[in-house]
């Protein structure tokens, strides 16, 4: 039996890098900086002037590619992908890049994010003849930029986007150069760098950072941008404006050394921590995090509140994708094979305890009685986001919503859940004002209210595609 994940997961992230001898293993370089996003499968696609060349495969960026296999992604030009594990099973013409050769020329996309209405648009375009190859919403750009009446690459895929509806950050390998885009919301990042006289782009800035690229600008909402020998060309997709940026990727999916929606991940995470310590205080002996995601928060609560930070929890990073459960009597110390609670730090002590979230509630409620064998003496809980009520159907892999525990429990009930002395969250109003480089009203917070920017299906539900005499589940609210 595999471990259900008891948290949410981005989908995935890209790279691309224009103008350098060896951008095959830039962007593998790239990749691994973006590891943390997706650990299912990982993909480039390079381009030299004769042909493009690919490596794909199932795993980490370690696994999927060799010396052997990055030296053989030659070229100027490449994009690469990694993905996170979704429902159903996996295909690997579901790994991206996706490629196709069309009469306007060859392209290969990699793409973050989720199109809310590409059920419909694959129905109508199967009904017009089209054969698809894969089972995620992406291949569905393909198929509208080859129907474009546009005959440029770049207006052509300009023209397809404005077509799809929800969440995409994409990069595009096209015959002359590369491309990024991004929908009109802006749910995921996505910024472009130098690197001498070579251009970067990436989901997150943690990439740039490792290539020795400067930091230019984030791709914008609803902009299309090509880079070939001509230079920066910015385009603007044919659609109305409407900033919803995804404010869970500093809750949790960005690392904290990258610089999202223009500011610090880390920093922010501790102005989570200082909000909740001027909310919510103890008679408390120490503050520790549930590391990694609550480090920069938990240390925000200290600084704030006067309490010491310790280490309580050791994470142990060596588990890799999965944890194998092999017999129902150890079932239950499945949580300590990712974090051991440190009994000499912990034990008698009175504990709060900084998260950034509670999904299910199950995880939670397993390190609550981790720490309490530990010898803590008093567990007090604090989340530094909202209790998570809805799921999300921009390219976050979320349980439904009867799953969320907050949505069928109160605060309290949560708490007698978990078996936690206290329970307490941030405040939507909170993290927002701690945001400081973007307007609040520019945010998607719709995992916390329901208040979605665009029109979603009531429920995340499947849909049935098929493929080369196959069929496939493919389910909405899941980007490959």
């Amino acid at each position: 039996m595999i471990e259900t994940p008891d948290n949410m997961h981005e989908d995935c992230g890209v790279a691309a890098v224009y103008g350098a001898k060896d951008a095959g293993n830039l962007c593998y370089l790239g990749l691994y900086s973006l590891q943390h996003r997706g650990q299912e499968a990982a993909g480039i696609l390079s381009r030299d002037r004769k042909q493009f060349h690919g490596v794909k495969g199932e795993g980490l960026v370690s696994e999927v590619f060799s010396p052997k296999s990055v030296s053989r992604l030659k070229g100027d030009s490449a994009i690469g992908h990694v993905r996170y594990s979704t429902t159903g099973a996996s295909d690997d013409n579901n790994i991206q890049p996706l490629y196709s050769k069309t009469a306007k020329g060859k392209i290969a996309i990699a793409h973050n994010g989720n199109l809310t209405n590409a059920h419909k648009l694959y129905k109508s375009l199967k009904e017009k003849g089209a054969l698809f190859q894969s089972t995620v919403d992406s291949e569905v750009i393909l198929h509208l930029l080859a129907t474009s009446k546009q005959s440029e690459m770049s207006l052509a895929l300009a023209d397809a986007l404005s077509k799809v509806e929800g969440a995409f950050s994409l990069v595009a390998l096209v015959d002359d150069g590369i491309i990024a885009a991004r929908d009109r919301h802006g749910f995921r990042p996505l910024v472009l760098g130098k690197r001498g006289p070579a251009y970067v782009v990436a989901s997150e800035t943690c990439a740039l950072d490792l290539l020795n690229a400067k930091y230019i600008r984030e791709i914008e909402p609803g902009e299309l941008v090509k880079i070939s020998a001509s230079g920066i060309e910015s385009f603007k997709i044919p659609v109305k404006l409407s900033p919803a940026r995804c404010v869970f990727e500093h809750v949790y999916f960005s690392r904290p050394d990258s610089i999202v929606f223009g500011e610090n991940v880390h920093l922010v995470r501790k102005a989570f921590g200082k909000a909740l310590a001027k909310r919510h205080k103890f008679d408390a002996d120490m503050v520790i995090s549930i590391p990694d995601s609550g480090n920069s928060s938990a240390l925000g609560y200290s600084e704030e509140s006067g309490l010491p930070l310790e280490f309580g929890m050791m994470r142990n990073h060596y588990v890799g994708r999965t944890f194998i459960q092999p017999t129902q009597s150890i079932r239950n110390l499945r949580v300590k094979v990712k974090l051991n609670p440190i009994r000499a730090v912990l034990e008698g002590k009175r504990v709060v305890v900084i998260d950034d979230s509670i999904v299910r509630g199950t995880t939670s409620k397993q390190r609550v009685s981790a720490i309490r064998n530990a010898g803590a003496k008093e567990v007090h809980m604090l989340i530094a986001s909202p209790p998570i009520t809805h799921p999300c159907h921009f390219g976050i892999d979320t349980p439904n919503a009867e799953q969320l525990i907050a949505s069928s429990k109160s605060i309290e009930e949560i708490r007698e859940y978990i078996s936690a002395d206290s329970l307490a969250y941030l405040s939507k109003e909170d993290m927002l004002e701690a945001i400081q480089s973007i307007p609040s009203n520019e945010f998607c917070t719709a995992c916390f209210d329901g208040k979605y920017p665009i029109k979603v299906p009531k429920k995340r539900s499947k849909f049935v595609f098929e493929r080369s005499n196959k069929i496939h589940l493919w389910k909405a609210g899941s980007n490959a």
